[in-house]
């Protein structure tokens, strides 16, 4: 039986790629800045519903590590869900975000060849403006800051249709901090010179 579900709320990530990533204006398809893109997509729903199971307040971050161009797979990947999720609302978000999610995440589905597991660990996910961090004690710590636009007061730049799944319009940022040690997974760069975005998102599907 499948099960309709919609969540909207708050996304930010950050990469191991210099500003800016490859793989937005080339759609995965050139060379990242080294031989592999390390990347965390944290999420934060505002309001959301899986069938009954009702998300709001949940938060998630996705790890992934691939070869330098996206696009080819083998990718690493894996799910951290923080701790304060009811079991419920961690199979709500594990398909969601999984291949069979009927959402835009399902895209990584067929990219992902070692998905390395689902873990429970507190998220702190905090937007400010135009600041917007997350952290998981050891495992991730990333600070993003959105570029500043010189024709639109009080806005960023921001990146227009593109193809990525959380939503085709992101602002551009670069990001202050930079760790990520997780499944595996191993990056640190707090340079300021690293990839970064954020954005709004709103999504509905039917999970298989």
């Amino acid at each position: 039986m499948s099960t309709k579900w919609s969540v909207a709320g708050e996304y930010m990530e950050a990469c191991s790629c210099n500003l800016l990533c490859p793989c937005i204006p080339q759609n995965m398809t050139t060379a990242a800045t080294h031989d592999f893109c390390k990347v965390a997509l944290a999420f934060e729903i505002e309001t959301g519903k899986f069938g009954d199971t009702v998300l709001n307040g949940a938060r998630f971050v996705m790890f992934a590590e691939s070869k330098a161009i996206m696009g080819t797979g083998d990718w690493i990947g894996g799910l951290v869900i923080d701790s304060s999720a009811t079991d419920d609302q961690v199979a709500a978000i594990g398909a969601i975000a999984g291949a069979d999610g009927g959402g835009p995440l399902a895209m990584f589905g067929p990219l992902v060849s070692d998905f390395r597991g689902v873990e429970r660990h507190p998220i702190e996910f905090i937007k400010d403006g135009k600041t917007v961090s997350v952290k998981i004690d050891g495992i991730l710590d990333q600070e993003v800051v959105g570029i500043d636009s010189l024709s639109s007061e009080g806005e960023c730049i921001v990146i227009d249709n593109t193809a990525h799944p959380v939503n085709k319009r992101l602002n551009l940022a670069s990001a202050a901090r930079n760790m990520i040690n997780a499944f595996g997974i191993d990056w640190k760069d707090n340079s300021g010179d690293t990839n970064g975005h954020f954005a709004s998102f709103a999504w509905a599907g039917e999970a298989e």
